[in-house]
């Protein structure tokens, strides 16, 4: 029997820059946290935490985000 397909999660694609300079380019953000009167607020706290867990396992500090927007596709 054949299996149905699984629901694929929707994701909104950021580019963020970095206070040192730095930019990173379509980061992935769960579409369902975004919207609402925070509109793409959700998306830098979402940001943020996913560089603390890279800076924590990495040893090397992360740096803060200056500015994010939606990537054009």
């Amino acid at each position: 029997m054949a299996k149905k397909p699984a629901a694929r999660a929707e994701f909104v694609l950021f580019d963020v820059s970095y206070e040192d300079g730095s930019q990173r380019s379509n980061r992935r953000v769960p579409g369902d946290i975004l919207g609402g009167l925070e509109g793409d607020g959700p998306a830098r706290d979402f940001l943020e935490a996913q560089d603390r867990a890279i800076a924590e396992k990495s040893g090397i500090a992360a740096t803060p985000i200056e500015s994010l927007r939606r990537s054009k596709k």
